[in-house]
């Protein structure tokens, strides 16, 4: 079984939990999510199986767009609401055009350090367990890009916006440092991934209902490997040139007549009809380190359309 699921994540499961009970359903032992969901987040979590797994770093790098609600006048520990309260401050005197402003702020490049209770590691140690034990450490800030953020209702001290924003940014700290900003404090009472990538909400089935068409022992409504990618364009080999590529050998781009298919990122998913056959970056100036004009990133030779 190979091919990316696309999951509506429930609240209170964790990404990796939602993991397991594919693997358990599917029983198959290669299975790997793109792109962490906290358990009390909802949303599109794409879960890739089988072979499928090798194609998941790319798409952890997809940008990802959120609808979240953040509570003024008080911040926690977690900065969400299942944390501990810090403190409390007044928020009557936030007006929408206050808060659209600073937010207007946070778009861009920003430095965002990473909140403590995180699975992010310190010598070897997630920083969650470190924080569950009232220890705090010094983060590193690390920076993010806020595609947008946008209003999307105004009903203080509950505000509900939405955010499109690249890997690696934590909403519930967004949401944390605007409350910091408007200097009431806010945490997140509710978080929903809305869209990872080219996957969005239309994509997506249930937790529920997957477990059910499992145990009916009906088809599961995998999108295929050739599919997971649908920003790389696709160059059919045929002949001599898949036999070659099925060993990792690179072809030149004199073997194909769509070569112009190709994006200025270059890379590129070689198909045999409707099969995956290996996903490869167009470097026809790098002949010195490769045989032919692609550098060969993942090679699929077992895998099938029929996933």
């Amino acid at each position: 079984m190979n091919g990316l699921l696309i999951i509506d994540k429930p609240e209170g499961p964790s990404s990796f939990d939602v993991v397991r009970q594919v693997r358990r359903a599917c029983k198959v032992r290669r299975v790997g999510h793109a792109g962490t969901l906290d358990p009390f987040a909802t949303g599109v979590l794409p879960i890739a199986i089988g072979q499928s797994t090798r194609l998941l770093e790319y798409l952890t790098n997809d940008d990802k767009a959120y609808v979240a609600t953040m509570r003024l006048g008080v911040s926690t520990d977690t900065q969400d609401y299942h944390g501990k309260m810090l403190y409390e401050r007044p928020w009557h005197h936030i007006s929408q055009s206050h808060f659209i402003d600073v937010c207007n702020q946070f778009v861009g490049t920003i430095d965002q350090v990473p909140p403590m209770f995180s699975a992010i590691k310190q010598n070897g140690q997630p920083l969650y367990r470190l924080a569950r034990k009232g220890i705090e450490v010094e983060r590193q800030a690390r920076q993010v890009q806020i595609r947008e953020i946008r209003l999307e209702t105004f009903e203080p001290p509950d505000i509900i916006f939405s955010v499109v924003c690249s890997k690696g940014t934590y909403i519930r700290t967004l949401a944390h440092d605007i409350g910091e900003k408007l200097g009431c404090g806010a945490h997140l009472t509710q978080l929903r991934r809305t869209r990872s990538g080219h996957f969005d909400e239309k994509n997506c089935l249930e937790l529920s209902r997957f477990k059910k068409i499992v145990e009916e022992k009906q088809i599961i409504p995998l999108i295929s490997p050739a599919d997971i990618l649908p920003d790389w364009p696709g160059l059919q080999v045929k002949g001599e040139a898949l036999k070659k590529l099925k060993n990792g050998i690179a072809p030149t781009s004199g073997e194909f007549n769509d070569i112009c298919a190709i994006n200025e990122s270059g890379h590129v998913k070689f198909l045999d009809g409707k099969r995956l056959v290996a996903v490869a970056k167009y470097m026809p100036h790098d002949g010195l380190k490769h045989a032919g004009d692609f550098e060969i990133l993942k090679v699929f030779p077992e895998v099938s359309p029929e996933r």
